[in-house]
C-alpha cells in the first residue's frame, strides 16, 4: 500500500510538473524619450557688456532686467556668431575664441551686482551659489565646435536651449 501510494504521489508530482509555464508576457515597446528644447525666442538681444576676461572666459552683464526670452536671445547670438566667425560683431573678440584651448566659457549675468562672484577673494556679493543667468560654452576636446546654451533659473533649475551633439542650422535670416 505504501509503494501504491509513493507511485501515486511520484506520479501527480510529474503530472503537475510537467505544466509548461505561461510565456513571459513581452514589456511593451518604448521609445526613449527625446530631449525637447525651448523653440528659439523672438525678441531681440538687449546689449551686453564686458565686465571680465580672462584667459578663456568671457563674463558678460546685461540690462537687470532681462527676461528669459532676452537672456536666450543673447546664447543663441553666440551660437550663430561661433558658427559664423562673427564675435567681433558682439562686441568680443574673435581672435580669443579662435585662439581658445580648447574651450571658451561665456557668463551672462543680469546685471553687475553679481558679476564679479567668480573672481572675488572676500565675501561673495549674491551668496555662495552661482547666480549667472546663462552660459555659452564653446567647445571641447574632441570638437572644436561644439556648443552648448543653458539658462539658469533662480530655483537652481537650468535649462538646456539646442541639443549639442546635432549639426547647427542657421536660420533662413542667416542662409541668404
Amino acid at each position: 500500500m505504501r509503494r501504491i501510494l509513493t507511485s501515486i504521489s511520484f506520479a501527480m508530482v510529474l503530472v503537475a510538473g510537467c505544466k509548461a509555464p505561461a510565456p513571459p508576457v513581452p514589456a511593451p515597446k518604448t521609445e526613449p524619450q527625446k530631449a525637447t528644447y525651448p523653440a528659439r525666442p523672438s525678441v531681440a538681444a538687449p546689449a551686453t557688456k564686458v565686465f571680465h576676461q580672462d584667459e578663456d572666459t568671457y563674463t558678460l552683464v546685461t540690462k537687470a532686467d532681462a527676461s528669459d526670452d532676452e537672456i536666450v536671445a543673447i546664447l543663441w547670438q553666440f551660437r550663430d556668431a561661433a558658427h559664423n566667425h562673427s564675435f567681433d560683431k558682439l562686441g568680443l573678440s574673435q581672435k580669443f575664441i579662435d585662439a581658445r584651448k580648447p574651450i571658451v566659457w561665456i557668463h551672462v549675468y543680469r546685471g553687475a551686482k553679481c558679476a564679479n562672484e567668480k573672481f572675488t577673494t572676500g565675501k561673495y556679493p549674491c551668496g555662495a551659489s552661482y547666480h549667472g543667468a546663462g552660459d555659452y560654452t564653446l567647445g571641447d576636446y574632441k570638437n572644436p565646435l561644439w556648443d552648448n546654451g543653458i539658462l539658469h533659473h533662480e530655483n537652481a533649475t537650468e535649462t538646456p536651449l539646442w541639443d549639442s551633439n546635432a549639426p547647427y542650422t542657421p536660420t533662413s535670416s542667416q542662409q541668404n
